[in-house]
């Protein structure tokens, strides 16, 4: 299909700062946009190149003829493992294809998370990415243009904003995905690669929201907890919660929640808290006043910095994430944004499983409500940002340091050095055959079917902020180690037998709560992604469905592409990885 001109404009808005526009140009038919997206909105069109063009979403008119996509794999999630999971495939002879919601590919590790986190155990693609960025410290554009320099060598399509609204399945298989814009996608192999698991969720797989009850999988660090000491993600200082210190009848002051803890182990059907990783730099942009700024949502925050407490930020260049007991994470905030309001959050959740459902009207509805969560998330924290620069109830010395300090000139140039993903920490968990738990995250189970490893610590950010012994707590925020890097289990990547036997699911795989902090690592989800694209390609080879892949032959060709599989394996002598 041939783009029209304003098309690849679109795409060069959102490649413009990684400095290999005539790829995109050159390359224009392996980028496929939409026939109208935010560079064609005149309500957005007008602040393009500011904070307030920021979006989740917003509609999209139909094409006009829709297409029909053929291919033998499908990816949908333009994350980083979504794009080693298009790429594995296409390196194997398959015709693949990546479909993304936005505008950008990369989804956190180009969005600005650059401290990259769990990849000392990574091996495979992700090596020849981070071996061009770095390991941290990279611009965020610059990993947006490495993942789409790998993505045309590969000669994968990839089509951005492009929603899903439909998945039509046929005894046990996805047959096709239909997007918003009305194109359909027929694949031989599906890839669920979203950090939410849209497409699972549509496609009748069970999955699971929330944090289940220490019981559920004999673990010690899942559902209500309050573990950290002092510090790291907690209050350091004690603060009185009421509006009138002393006076509960005065009310609690914003952001804390009233809620009871609950017993410790409890499971519910909250999630931990999202926020936008920053990139600072000296002398950058000047932190936006956003739309609906309230300085009262930070009297918290004043009354913490005045019983000793730290400012909310950490104002250093580079990537700035949370930090202490009040700081960009916005606590309590994001319960609805995997799957939709309607459940009592203080409550497990049963493990869902979608049939017979109105896919439409629920798809259009959640993007509707998520984009409201998204907008609320950029309120607060563009808020936090201008409050500390600005407020004369911030002290002066923290004033004067925010104001060394900017948003990046360097990355995010069409939403104002703001970064346009917001940190999915977790969504949806699939619920598979084999569920990953702590007792394989710390090494007293070990799966024999591995498909990669993971390494980084049980790391789940708060879930609450509430009133606990009359001062303020945040609750469900855990720090556990792990021993070592530990295999991540082929089975959990898979449904389960008889739900389907066409998807794989690398990103919102099967998993506890507790389990999928440490998993959850983006240099895993690349090595995730490149083993489901090798599955893929194994189970069309064969005609086989993706729970029937002979693993020896998965394990060979994974063993082939330099993939490290078990702890003994990072011992032996580096090897050049095999040429793309």
């Amino acid at each position: 299909m041939k783009i029209a001109s304003f098309h690849i404009m679109l795409a060069l808005l959102a490649f413009s700062a990684s400095g290999a526009r005539a790829a995109v140009v050159s390359t224009a038919d392996r980028w496929q946009v939409g026939p109208m997206g935010v560079g064609n909105d005149p309500s957005l069109k007008a602040q393009e190149g500011s904070a307030a063009s920021l979006r989740y979403y917003y509609p999209l008119p139909a094409i006009n003829p829709p297409r029909v996509i053929e291919a033998d794999v499908c990816v949908y999630g333009g994350t980083p493992g979504g794009v080693m999971a298009a790429i594995q495939a296409a390196r194997m002879g398959k015709k693949s294809v990546l479909v993304e919601f936005g505008r950008n590919i990369g989804g956190l590790t180009s969005g600005g998370l650059s401290a990259t986190d769990g990849g000392k155990s990574a091996g495979g693609i992700s090596q020849e990415f981070y071996k061009v960025v770095g390991k941290a410290g990279f611009q965020p554009a610059a990993a947006e243009a490495q993942f789409r320099k790998m993505l045309t060598e590969a000669q994968v399509t990839t089509y951005l904003e492009h929603r899903l609204i439909q998945a039509q399945t046929e005894a046990g298989r996805i047959v096709e995905i239909k997007t918003e814009n009305g194109n359909r996608f027929r694949a031989k192999i599906f890839i669920d690669a979203t950090y939410e698991g849209d497409l699972l969720a549509v496609a009748g797989v069970s999955y699971h929201v929330g944090r289940e009850a220490n019981s559920v999988y004999n673990e010690t660090h899942n559902g209500v907890c309050i573990f950290r000491k002092p510090g790291g993600n907690q209050f350091s200082k004690p603060v009185n919660p009421y509006m009138v210190p002393g006076d509960a009848k005065s009310g609690l002051l914003p952001r804390i929640s009233q809620e009871a803890l609950g017993s410790k182990g409890d499971g519910d059907a909250r999630i931990q808290a999202y926020n936008f990783r920053m990139f600072f730099e000296k002398d950058g942009l000047p932190f936006p006043k956003p739309v609906g700024y309230d300085p009262g949502q930070y009297a918290l925050l004043v009354r913490y910095m005045a019983a000793g407490g730290p400012c909310g930020i950490p104002i250093h260049p580079g990537d700035v994430n949370n930090s202490d007991g009040f700081s960009t994470d916005n606590i309590g905030a994001n319960y609805s944004w995997p799957d939709g309001p309607g459940r009592d959050v203080t409550k497990p959740v049963p493990v869902q499983r979608h049939v017979n459902l109105d896919q439409i009207t629920y798809l259009t509805q959640l993007y509707q409500l998520r984009e409201k969560i998204y907008q609320d998330h950029i309120t607060y924290q563009q808020g936090l940002c201008y409050f500390l620069a600005n407020d004369p109830q911030v002290p002066e010395d923290v004033r004067a340091k925010m104001n060394v300090f900017g948003l990046t000139r360097k990355s995010f140039v069409e939403t104002g050095g703001w970064s346009h993903q917001l940190y999915i920490r977790e969504g949806r968990r699939m619920v598979a055959d084999y569920v990953m738990t702590m007792a394989n995250c710390e090494g007293r189970e070990v799966a024999g079917d591995s498909i990669g490893l993971a390494e980084y610590t049980m790391d789940s950010h708060n879930a609450r902020r509430l009133v606990v012994n009359g001062t303020v707590q945040n609750e469900g925020d855990v720090q556990k180690g792990t021993p070592r890097p530990y295999p991540v289990s082929y089975r959990a990547i898979v449904p389960k037998s008889g739900e389907c036997t066409n998807l794989l699911v690398p990103v919102a795989l099967s998993s506890s709560h507790i389990a999928y902090g440490s998993i959850r690592m983006e240099p895993v989800f690349m090595v995730l992604g490149q083993s489901a694209g090798t599955a893929a390609a194994l189970a069309i080879d064969h005609n086989q469905a993706v729970q029937k892949v002979d693993y020896e032959a998965l394990l060979a060709r994974l063993l082939a592409d330099h993939q490290y599989l078990d702890y003994a394996q990072l011992k032996q002598p580096v090897t050049k990885p095999p040429a793309p």
